[in-house]
């Protein structure tokens, strides 16, 4: 699962791509144990025949299946497992909403999907493509009270607008727009992630690395800052998908405006590191982003 396959990686390197192992067999092993006894038992009505009660099996594997890691792992390896491992669990109830939940909620489950697949991915990629960057911040779940906030905003919106408008919630099937973005912008970002390799971090970075080099290839020779592009056309998707009109709006905003002045700021760093090279390469690739168009030196 290590990315440099050229040369020894440092023990450090080493670690943190056993992490990514362990995440792995975290985040599929808790989806499977909590599928494989829940599906049979809920189709064939072992369980009361309330949406409420369905939920009870799900959440009583979950909180063993915690149990066991917490009483088997310590430390750096318990964090990473208790993360991977709340992931799979919605992912896996994701899943059941999508298959047994009533028709309105389903679509909450492919968002639900979605989210689980993102933020586990994040940290997983970053395990092989650049492991020395790789943190518990690696999946994002703590990205900013901001980012909680609106996803919180969405939920509300999602529920209100169910409970007054259920039908507006299904209207033509345009909520498939949103899993088509949501596809797309997951399938760039993490592209972009494994074709930067070590070049690629989560934080903006102020100081040149001596393996920092400018990828100009791939997807790069489309968009400097595919991972952007992707991560702002699936944060729109997943409001698709919901069908939240109003936070459609918002997301599209506040992530323009959020892109917008990360991408100047990353671009100001990217001018002193490569100098020249990077002016060509600005002349050459945009952004890839609407009506965004960088640092540029006139």
């Amino acid at each position: 699962m290590c990315a440099n396959n050229q040369r020894p990686n440092p023990p450090s390197a080493v670690s943190r791509c056993s992490e990514g192992h362990l995440s792995l067999y975290i985040f599929a092993g808790t989806a499977a144990l909590i599928l494989l006894p829940s599906v049979p038992q809920i189709y064939y009505g072992i369980v009361p025949n309330v949406w409420g009660a369905v939920l009870w099996g799900p959440v009583l594997y979950y909180a063993l299946i915690n149990m066991i890691i917490r009483f088997v792992l310590r430390n750096n390896d318990y964090q990473v497992a208790i993360r991977a491992c709340f992931l799979g669990f919605v992912e896996a109830v994701s899943v059941l909403v999508i298959c047994f939940a009533p028709t309105p909620w389903q679509q909450f489950g492919v968002y639900g999907c979605f989210m689980a697949f993102f933020h586990y991915t994040e940290f997983l990629v970053i395990a092989w493509a650049n492991p020395r960057t790789l943190s518990l911040d690696s999946f994002m779940l703590n990205h900013s009270v901001h980012y909680g906030l609106a996803a919180a905003a969405s939920w509300v919106e999602f529920v209100l607008e169910l409970y007054f408008l259920p039908d507006f919630k299904r209207y033509g099937h345009l909520w498939l727009i949103g899993v088509v973005l949501c596809a797309g912008g997951e399938v760039i970002r993490k592209v972009a992630i494994i074709t930067a390799g070590r070049s690629f971090t989560h934080l903006v970075q102020d100081e040149k690395h001596s393996d920092h080099k400018l990828i100009t290839h791939g997807i790069y020779a489309y968009s400097r800052h595919p991972s952007y592009v992707g991560w702002f056309w699936w944060s729109i998707g997943t409001q698709f998908i919901l069908m939240n009109p109003i936070c459609i709006c918002i997301y599209t905003l506040v992530s323009w405006l959020f892109f917008h002045d990360r991408i100047y700021v990353e671009e100001y760093s990217l001018l002193n590191f490569f100098q020249s090279d990077y002016v060509r390469y600005q002349k050459r690739v945009p952004t890839g982003l609407p009506f965004i168009r960088g640092h540029l030196i006139e």
